[in-house]
């Protein structure tokens, strides 16, 4: 798969979006930690491509982007704490979001 075109700002978006969706459910307080990162336009361009996305999509976009970008090793471990915060955000950090961190953490060093 080629990688997106997108900048940092919209792979920050895609993959706090899809971390997100660990526990199938998106609430409030996770998008505005979203917004937090990104602006409205952003984010909203991302949530309407990420709806149209299955999961093996989704994880190779975020992969592609992220080797098209380059990142760090301490980039990466940036974005893998804006996701544990991401988790936190409502309250409740349950096993499948745990389950998604240790993923992500794996497929993204």
């Amino acid at each position: 798969m080629e990688a997106p075109n997108w900048t940092k700002e919209e792979l920050i978006a895609y993959t706090l979006l899809y971390a997100a969706h660990s526990d199938f459910k998106e609430d409030n307080k996770e998008r505005n930690v979203i917004i937090s990162k990104v602006d409205m336009q952003t984010f909203q361009k991302i949530h309407d491509e990420f709806s149209k996305d299955n999961d093996f999509q989704s994880i190779q976009k975020i992969l592609a982007s992220v080797e098209k970008h380059n990142y760090s090793k301490d980039a990466l471990e940036q974005m893998l704490a804006d996701i544990k915060g991401l988790f936190f955000a409502d309250g409740d950090f349950d096993i499948r979001e745990h389950s998604m961190l240790l993923f992500l953490k794996r497929i993204l060093k």
